[in-house]
């Protein structure tokens, strides 16, 4: 079994289950979620508004050869895009713009509010200004579209113009220069010898001249196209800044992740068992049972045998049987018999009253005698469960009866009513029992029950308030933890795990309950308890008066018939009976009337309150 429970604990993630976790503080977690809207509405609200309008231009080549693009250009055709989105934030451009908006901000101010994008694959500028006013972004989109083409056009106009007059200038030159080598061949002879050295010059300039002027036509007939705006700037009907949406979703992603990030921090510090899992990870205990938490722990009876819990404590007897080491070469059936198991709550409260009970009858459905031991005194007489109640057995006598020695254990030991092989030893109600738990008397009195019974359970106190569990752990065959989830913490587990394993004694496992609701207090026919610490004059003062009775009605007394022959004595006695009889009966009417007993029952409640003694140890009284 050890070798399972190992495998299943290494099996475990060691990270922690976040979803688990989230459901455990869904309340932190939504709180941080409603703080991230929160704060997302509050900054949405803080932000300044901003309108976009975006103009669409399509930049045409010049095809003056000043469109050749370069060689890491964003395009292969005759338009560098990038360096033409680059010219629609510079200082010309912006300093034109800012003249057609007639703004009074400066151009580099206005540049920052543009924003250039260029479709892949086409030859489109979109040119978006961003500001906070409708009007002023459509205005200054198109501003800036616009002033880029002018720019563009004025740009290439100025280069054809540049290029035309070179050609004018070289074609001066050359028209100088023929009209030179024309005079010259006039006044040549035919016969000449340099005659024919002119005459090519003069074809040469002739090829140039005509070419020049070829060029300068070209030029003179271009038209200059920059581009065009193929879709205007609309004016905005709504501002893109603040995005409500967008930040309401940041906002609530920022308060899950906060609210995640507090609950892992509020589970590490929480040192509260939370799930069955924790045991094995965090304190090396194993588990051996876990009752789930649909399956409720019932605080008047035991589980059901057939029922959910109770399939789960007889699998535990299963396994407390397969885990309890048998002497070599002996019987099992022999050697088993007469096994102590005690049961110590982990913390304070009802779980080893709920595992204790439900192993017993777990036990006793086996068929085999079996003696439950109850020496855990509960911290109080409401909130915690109550083996009398659950078995329907009495208080007293009980187990600090027989060992403060007021009674015998055969009159202390009870027969549950509900379980036949099952017997039951209460926690009694001597109020000085602090210190018997760890005397003579107990350990014979655990022999004989060894004597008597197949098993015995003990019901011991919490190791977390009492040495005693480590006292009767080390009487004991085996010892089991019971641990009460969300209440019992990883320190108390691991303390108690401690506790017994240093007696000698070999501890099984732990028996996981879920949180135990607190019972109800028991009303008596409507009437508050009365405690021994009220005062009788004061409880006498509060019984109802006494009613008077109504007198007693006179007897009739019946006589027999006299015979004639009796005679006069006869009549003579029955005159004077008679006589009597009337004397008495007025004597008793004249008499005041005699009230009957009437009984009051007082309820009384014995309370116990635990106080420090001077060695440490617990004194009840």
């Amino acid at each position: 079994m050890d070798a399972n429970r190992q495998l299943s604990a290494d099996t475990d993630s060691p990270g922690v289950d976040l979803l688990g976790m989230a459901r455990r503080h869904w309340w932190l977690v939504l709180l941080m979620v409603g703080a991230g809207l929160l704060g997302a509405g509050q900054f949405t609200g803080m932000q300044q508004k901003v309108y976009e309008s975006a103009t669409s231009v399509l930049v045409s080549p010049l095809g003056n050869g000043q469109d050749a693009n370069s060689t890491n250009g964003r395009t292969k055709g005759d338009i560098n895009l990038d360096n033409e989105a680059q010219l629609v934030t510079s200082t010309t451009v912006a300093t034109d713009a800012r003249d057609l908006m007639r703004a009074a901000e400066l151009p580099d101010e206005l540049a920052r509010h543009v924003r250039v994008e260029v479709p892949p694959n086409t030859t489109f500028l979109v040119i978006t200004y961003s500001s906070g006013d409708a009007r002023t972004a459509q205005a200054g989109s198109h501003a800036f579209a616009e002033a880029y083409l002018r720019n563009r056009e004025e740009s290439a106009k100025a280069e054809v113009a540049g290029r035309i007059a070179i050609l004018n200038d070289k074609l001066n030159q050359l028209n100088a220069s023929l009209l030179q080598i024309n005079n010259r061949l006039a006044n040549l002879r035919p016969t000449d010898p340099n005659r024919p050295n002119l005459e090519s010059q003069r074809s040469t300039a002739t090829s140039q001249i005509n070419t020049l002027a070829g060029q300068l036509n070209q030029l003179l007939t271009t038209t200059i196209s920059a581009g065009k705006i193929i879709r205007d700037a609309d004016l905005p009907s709504r501002p893109v800044k603040p995005n409500k949406l967008l930040n309401l979703a940041s906002g609530a992603m920022v308060g899950l992740l906060l609210g995640v990030g507090a609950a892992l921090l509020r589970e590490r510090l929480d040192q509260r068992v939370r799930r069955p899992s924790d045991l094995p990870r965090r304190v090396d205990v194993a588990v051996l049972a876990a009752v789930p938490g649909r399956v409720k722990p019932r605080l008047d009876d035991v589980f059901a045998p057939f029922g959910a819990g109770g399939r789960i404590f007889n699998r535990l007897r299963n396994e407390v049987l397969a885990s309890i080491p048998a002497p070599h070469g002996a019987d099992a059936r022999v050697a088993l018999a007469g096994q102590v198991v005690v049961v110590a709550g982990a913390s304070r409260g009802a779980a080893s009253t709920v595992v204790a009970a439900n192993l017993a009858a777990a036990f006793a459905r086996t068929g085999a005698e079996t003696v439950l031991v109850c020496a855990h005194l509960p911290d109080s007489l409401v909130d915690t469960a109550s083996v009398n109640r659950m078995l329907g057995v009495r208080s007293v006598p009980g187990l600090s009866d027989v060992l403060a020695g007021r009674f015998s254990l055969s009159s202390a030991t009870q027969r549950a009513p509900r379980h036949p092989n099952l017997s039951v030893v209460t926690t009694g109600g001597t109020a000085s029992a602090g210190g018997l738990l760890q005397s003579q008397a107990l350990r014979d009195t655990l022999a004989t029950l060894r004597e008597r019974a197949a098993y015995v359970v003990v019901e011991a106190p919490s190791t977390a308030t009492s040495a005693d569990a480590q006292s009767l752990a080390s009487l004991a065959d085996a010892a089991i933890v019971a641990v009460e989830l969300r209440r019992t913490r990883n320190t108390e587990v691991a303390d108690a795990a401690d506790q017994l394993r240093r007696v000698g004694t070999p501890l099984l496992g732990a028996v996981v309950l879920p949180r135990l609701a607190a019972p109800r207090g028991e009303e008596r026919d409507g009437q508050e308890p009365v405690t021994v610490a009220d005062d009788m004059t004061t409880v006498l003062e509060k019984l109802p008066p006494k009613e008077a009775e109504e007198p007693a009605a006179p007897k009739r007394i019946r006589t027999a018939a006299v015979p004639p022959a009796a005679g006069t004595a006869a009549k003579a006695a029955a005159g004077t009976a008679a006589k009597a009889a009337a004397g008495t009966a007025a004597k008793v009417a004249q008499a005041p009337a005699v009230p009957k007993r009437q009984t009051r029952t007082i309820s009384v409640t014995r309370v116990n309150v635990d106080t420090a003694g001077e060695n440490g140890a617990d004194k009840r009284r």
